[in-house]
This record gives C-alpha cells, structure tokens and sequence, in this order.
C-alpha cells in the first residue's frame, strides 16, 4: 500500500529528526550555548513528545490495513503537525535568548497547546478508527 509506505517512511524520519533533537540538546545546549536547567529541562520535554509521537505515527502505518484509512491518514497528520507545533515550539523557546529570538515568545507560547491539541484530536481519531474496525489485528 504506497500511503503505508509514505507512514512509515514519515514515521522514520521524524524518529531520526527526535535523535538529532536529542542529541544536540544534550551536547550543544549543554556544552556549547550553556543554557540553563530549565532551559534543558524544556528542550528535553520536546525531544520526548517527539519521540512518542514519532512512534504514533509508525502506529498509524501498522494500523492502516487494518482501520478506516481516512481516519489514519487524518490521524498521522495531526501528530505531525503536533510534534512541530508543541515540539517544535518546546525547542525554540528553550534556546530563544541564545537565538536572539526573546520577543517571539507571544507566538511561540501559544503553539506549544495547539501542538497538544493536535495530539489529543490525533489520538481521539484512533480511537473513533478502532471503534470502526472490522475484524481483527493479528493472524488466527
């Protein structure tokens, strides 16, 4: 199936985007911009709804054959633009005096809760899919 396919190959690399997250939290951040605790602690929040949400969305592409495909689609894309708005966000706020971007704050706060928004709506969508399944996962 090619939207499978595209699913997981999303899911993939937004996985490996989470490792370059991480690693460059736990060695730029620390070591070469030299933020602070809460600063990391923030960055580190980011990487790690990236990562859950990265894994969401191999879920998606495992589930495909099996649920309503327009809900899986559907749900595959708000993880995604959730992991950049509450991610994303997460990652610019947290290094935004070593950015010079301190007055983006007034937008960046607000997306960090939309970007949760679109997790919750994407997790709510698997669930009405599952409700809609016919037949069952796994092999008999």
């Amino acid at each position: 199936m090619k939207t499978q396919k595209q699913i997981f190959a999303l899911a993939f690399l937004i996985l490996a985007l989470a490792v370059i997250c991480g690693a460059f939290g736990a060695h730029v951040i620390r070591e070469t911009l030299q933020l602070g605790p809460d600063s990391i602690r923030i960055f580190q929040t980011g990487v790690s709804y990236h990562f859950y949400h990265g894994f969401a969305i191999a879920i998606c592409g495992l589930v495909y054959p099996y649920f309503p495909t327009k809900l899986v689609k559907l749900s595959s894309k708000f993880f995604l633009v959730g992991i950049f708005l509450f991610s994303g966000s997460l990652y610019l706020l947290s290094t935004r005096t070593a950015l010079g971007i301190e007055s983006w704050t007034n937008v960046l706060g607000p997306a960090t809760p939309l970007g949760g928004l679109c997790f919750i709506i994407a997790w709510l969508l698997l669930f009405v899919a599952a409700l809609k399944m016919k037949g069952s996962i796994g092999v008999k």
